[in-house]
């Protein structure tokens, strides 16, 4: 059943489902990327709980006129005009009062999805059986879609994510330094409505599936997880769009297989899963890796004590220290310095004194700030720099045993 399913071998509706989950966690990531880098995730957060008064209110239109209420166009579109009334808001508020964006984002938040509440207890009134799939939006739901519904998701999804792709140059100019695009004469203002507008198109468009809850978390995860195994911007936008879009697909695939699982949290779940991976394998800012660093750093710094210690005929009681050089070579297991350990320790002693003079010259301060008790002055001096510091130093001190 889950082959099936990974291989799209359930039918059209489970097909369409994930092929439209797939296009909505890759336009998701994408868009979600500019967010974190313009350190505005809990935007997403109030344009999501925005869309539910519009929901509602849609709703109780369709129901008015006839309808069941629940065609889906209508409820999106709903969604789609109570959000952006959210965000002009949340905009007009962070820039016309003194609230920060912060408490501007959680009066919105609030507000909206307070509203949205008491309009679902109305709803809950109004007849048995109307309102029926209607909490479907909160937490996202794909049973009973219609084929007509997975394709308006999917060709909004990819809609969405042709709009990142045209105007992904300016959005991540102004997100990474939004006076630097102001001095260039890009409208950062409207740069930055829309990119909150892409953010509301996403967010509209996850709603069947995701649900407005849970998709803050498709729209942020991604792009953090991406942030691990890359510092290239663009890089990073892919990432996160792949790993929004692996979420997606696998999450609709799991969902379809399993009838009684909801899809939205599945895919969430997916998404934190390769956050989690990410966080402890990443090869430069994983855990793993940091822990990786850091026994180097140790080793290092034992190594280097110790030589030091041979070079000024002290003994050595520290056993990883005195393991370090063996297997080095540097010492025997009695602690006497190998030939090899004592060229080291006499060029680790000299170091030392040659970085007492770099540190006590202003000529060299550069040089100096750089001085870390592991650093090979070679690396920051040049060798005729080196041989006017021996010169002053005087000559080699050789180590005995």
């Amino acid at each position: 059943m889950l082959w099936d399913a990974l291989t799209l071998q359930l039918g059209y509706n489970a097909t369409l489902v994930a092929i439209g989950a797939t296009l909505l966690g890759f336009s998701a990531g994408v868009t979600g990327t500019f967010l974190f880098l313009r350190k505005r995730a809990l935007v997403s957060d109030a344009i999501s709980h925005a869309t539910l008064p519009g929901v509602c209110i849609a709703f109780m239109v369709l129901v008015a006129l006839g309808g069941t209420g629940r065609n889906l166009i209508g409820l999106l579109s709903g969604s789609a005009i109570s959000a952006a009334v959210g965000l002009l808001c949340m905009n007009w508020l962070i820039r016309r009062t003194r609230l920060a964006e912060d408490a501007a984002i959680g009066a919105v938040l609030s507000v909206f999805f307070g509203f949205g509440i008491v309009l679902l207890t109305i709803i809950q009134t109004m007849g048995v059986g109307r309102q029926a799939g209607l909490e479907g939006f909160l937490l996202g739901s794909t049973a009973g879609m219609l084929w007509s519904d997975a394709l308006i998701i999917a060709i909004g999804g990819a809609a969405t994510l042709l709009l990142v792709m045209i105007i992904r140059r300016p959005m991540m100019m102004v997100a990474f330094d939004s006076e630097y695009a102001a001095a260039l004469g890009l409208p950062v203002h409207r740069i930055d409505l829309a990119m909150m507008g892409l953010v509301m198109a996403v967010t509209v468009v996850g709603l069947k599936i995701v649900g407005l809850i849970l998709i803050v978390a498709l729209l942020i995860i991604p792009a953090v997880t991406a942030r691990f195994w890359s510092d290239r911007s663009d890089h990073v936008v892919l990432l996160s769009g792949v790993i929004g879009g692996l979420s997606g697909y696998l999450g609709a695939a799991v969902s379809a297989s399993a009838p009684n699982l909801p899809t939205g949290p599945i895919i969430v779940l997916f998404s934190f899963g390769f956050f989690v991976l990410s966080l402890f394998l990443a090869p430069v800012r994983g855990v793993l890796a940091a822990i990786v660093r850091h026994l180097r750093f140790q080793r290092r710094v034992h190594i280097r004590q110790g030589l030091l210690a041979l070079a000024q005929g002290q003994n050595i009681y520290e056993p990883y220290t005195l393991r370090l050089l063996r297997q080095a070579g540097l010492a025997r297991p009695d602690g006497v310095a190998t030939d090899a350990g004592r060229a080291q320790a006499a060029k680790a002693l000299r170091d030392e004194k040659r970085w007492e003079i770099v540190r006590a010259d202003n000529a060299h301060e550069a040089a100096a700030a750089l001085y870390d008790g592991l650093r090979d002055i070679e690396t920051v001096l040049t060798r005729d720099q080196i041989d006017d510091i021996d010169r002053r130093i005087g000559g080699p001190r050789e180590v005995r045993p």
